[in-house]
């Protein structure tokens, strides 16, 4: 929904938002490195690192997890538009304005309530891969889960912010279908 009204606070947050995904979008170029050489190392050279496999792993969990907040800030995450493509302006205003406070909002909620001592535990217990050979620190790639969803929630309150703003007429309105 791009006609959605800036606000002050959705200008800051979602510039802070881009910046952050813009800066993490390198680790696609060295998880793919890590791929090939992994697999290079195994079926050229009869040797695989399991360091390697975790790296992919961990690699591919901290681009996820931030693509999550920059992909809802540039409204370009999937969407199953069967129903709501249809809808005049306001009602999709609407759908997505009750669809964040009623169901993204508390799962978001609940994954950083938890996650902060999922990842302290690991921390304070420093824990490490179970494989042998496997990377230590495994507080690090805990500590992604909430962090990345406390940006998503931030991308959520900004989205929110422009919901209101032309819900409530906070802002400028957007034109209606």
């Amino acid at each position: 929904m791009s006609a959605l009204p800036e606000t002050p606070w959705s200008r800051r947050i979602d510039g802070w938002v881009r910046r952050i995904g813009d800066a993490v979008s390198w680790i696609w170029g060295l998880l793919l490195l890590v791929i090939v050489s992994n697999v290079v190392l195994r079926y050229v050279f009869g040797r695989g690192f399991i360091e390697f496999e975790e790296l992919q792993w961990h690699l591919y969990a901290v681009g996820f997890l931030t693509g999550l907040s920059y992909c809802y800030e540039s409204d370009t995450h999937v969407r199953v538009d069967v129903v709501r493509e249809r809808l005049p302006i306001r009602h999709q205003a609407w759908l997505e304005f009750y669809g964040v406070l009623l169901l993204l909002v508390p799962f978001i909620a609940l994954i950083v309530i938890y996650g902060v001592p999922f990842a302290y535990a690991a921390w304070r217990s420093d824990e490490i891969s179970q494989s042998p050979g496997g990377l230590s620190h495994r507080w690090l790639i805990k500590s992604m889960l909430p962090l990345a969803f406390a940006l998503l929630g931030l991308a959520t309150l900004s989205r929110l912010s422009r919901l209101s703003a032309l819900l409530f007429g906070s802002g400028p309105r957007a034109e209606r279908r």
